[in-house]
């Protein structure tokens, strides 16, 4: 069987590799029987392929596209290295390494990671982001010699991780240098990956590899971020809440006429919605009163009110809530207690002209806030 091995390798004078398609081989080592060539053999070098000679250890020389006849005349250093003063003589041992040297694409790239970038509007936040790029290997015996070496058969999975950590790590550099606001990022992918693209570039070329292409895909928010975000994003399209208020309040009055409290209902619906509202817009604008406390008579209202204070003749009720004596509240005011619960039924009430407290389903000016109890069943 040894010899059978050893006339094969005298007969095969062409030397050439056809990459299979469905593997992703970056270099491979041509296989003969110990290494041996044939005098005059011919080598094959296909467009995106180059060959590369390695005796004792040693880069010996490296042949680009074409076809080559292997003898002393187009292979000086080789010749050297050997010592052949007369030609190939004999067959010689030499190994051959051919490499892909075509455009690696669509190579996946993403931060394992959220980064932190410090925005000039939301100060840090967390970033991720994600993208491709493409390479080739333009000088293939650093290749050879930086990260080949005597494998057999190279394959990418070998080196991406590698390729990713680099192209994040400078991904993140430049991002940083680009100084560019948060929200500003999704309309300068471009200039982003420019940016890392010249700065990941030198890192390559140290293991004979060129970076052609990189594309930032997407740059985004963790999840809660992005929520926080859009709750901004929808106050601001809602603008003035005092304004938002009132129309909610005027979309819900057809269905609040159709409950079964009927006007009275409704009406002590309107007040509470009413009243929320100006409670939202006076805390957006900086008021200083507690929710639901309207401005008494004659007084002036607190800065930043969104409203007039009650007129002068407002009747203003005082009520027992939580077990202490709260107001004075005009009628809107007691509507959006009733409708919060803080006000019932029994709820002591009191205003200027009553002797004393009574419950506030006793006073007539009140009998509409609450819903009407209907009487006891008669009896079977």
């Amino acid at each position: 069987m040894g010899l059978m091995d050893w006339a094969k390798g005298q007969l095969i004078d062409i030397i050439e590799w056809t990459e299979p398609s469905q593997n992703e081989i970056l270099a491979h080592r041509f296989t003969r029987h110990k290494n041996e060539i044939k005098n005059g053999a011919k080598l094959v070098v296909r467009e995106g392929q180059a060959a590369g000679f390695v005796k004792e250890g040693q880069l010996a020389d490296v042949k680009l596209p074409g076809m080559y006849t292997l003898d002393t005349n187009n292979m000086p250093i080789l010749s050297t290295i050997l010592g052949w003063k007369y030609g190939f003589e004999s067959p010689f041992k030499c190994e051959v390494y051919f490499i892909s040297t075509r455009q690696w694409t669509n190579q996946k790239w993403g931060t394992q990671n959220p980064i932190m970038y410090r925005d000039p509007e939301f100060g840090p936040v967390r970033l991720r982001a994600f993208g491709n790029y493409a390479f080739k290997i333009t000088d293939p015996g650093t290749f050879l010699k930086e990260l080949v070496s005597t494998d057999p058969s190279f394959e990418l999975y070998e080196i991406s991780a590698q390729f990713r950590n680099v192209v994040v790590s400078r991904f993140i550099d430049a991002l940083g240098s680009s100084r560019l606001p948060m929200l500003d990022l999704a309309g300068n992918y471009e200039k982003v990956g420019r940016i890392a693209l010249e700065r990941i570039a030198p890192e390559m070329a140290k293991m004979g590899v060129s970076l052609t292409q990189f594309f930032v895909e997407n740059i985004s928010l963790p999840p809660e971020v992005e929520a926080a975000l859009d709750k901004r994003s929808q106050m601001a399209v809602l603008g003035n809440l005092d304004q938002y208020a009132k129309f909610q309040t005027a979309e819900a009055i057809p269905t609040a006429a159709a409950n079964p409290g009927g006007l009275a209902g409704l009406g002590a619906g309107l007040g509470a919605g009413v009243a929320i509202g100006n409670q939202m817009g006076n805390a957006f604008a900086g008021a200083a009163g507690a929710p639901g406390v309207v401005t008494p008579a004659n007084t002036t209202p607190p800065a930043g009110a969104s409203g007039p204070p009650p007129l002068p003749t407002a009747v203003a009720f005082h009520a027992a809530i939580n077990g202490a004596s709260a107001g004075p509240f005009d009628m809107a005011a007691l509507q959006a207690h009733v409708a919060a619960g803080r006000i019932t039924r029994t709820s002591l009430v009191w205003r200027a002209g009553m002797a004393g407290w009574a419950a506030a389903e006793t006073v007539p000016e009140l009998a509409a806030l609450f819903a009407p109890v209907p009487p006891p069943l008669p009896p079977m």
